[in-house]
C-alpha cells in the first residue's frame, strides 16, 4: 500500500511541529535524529512542490501569452 502524497500545507505544518518541538527541547534525546531526518524529507517534499508548481505557472502564462499574440 503506498503512503498517502502530503499537501505542502501539511508538509509545512508538520515541519513547523517539529521546528517547535527542537526549539522548546521537549524532544527526547533518542528522538532527535529521527526528526530531523523527517524534517530533511519535508524540505525536499515542499521544495518539490515549489519547483513543479513554478514550471505548471511558467507553462500556463506562456501558453497565454502565445495565445495573446496575434
Amino acid at each position: 500500500m503506498s503512503k498517502k502524497q502530503l499537501k505542502y500545507g501539511e508538509a509545512m505544518d508538520e515541519l513547523n511541529r517539529i521546528l517547535a518541538a527542537l526549539e522548546s527541547e521537549t524532544i527526547d534525546v533518542d528522538e532527535v535524529s529521527a526528526k530531523v531526518k523527517r524534517a530533511a524529507e519535508l524540505i525536499a517534499l515542499c521544495r518539490e512542490k515549489i519547483e513543479k508548481t513554478e514550471l505548471e505557472v511558467r507553462t500556463i502564462v506562456q501558453d497565454f501569452a502565445a495565445e495573446n499574440k496575434g
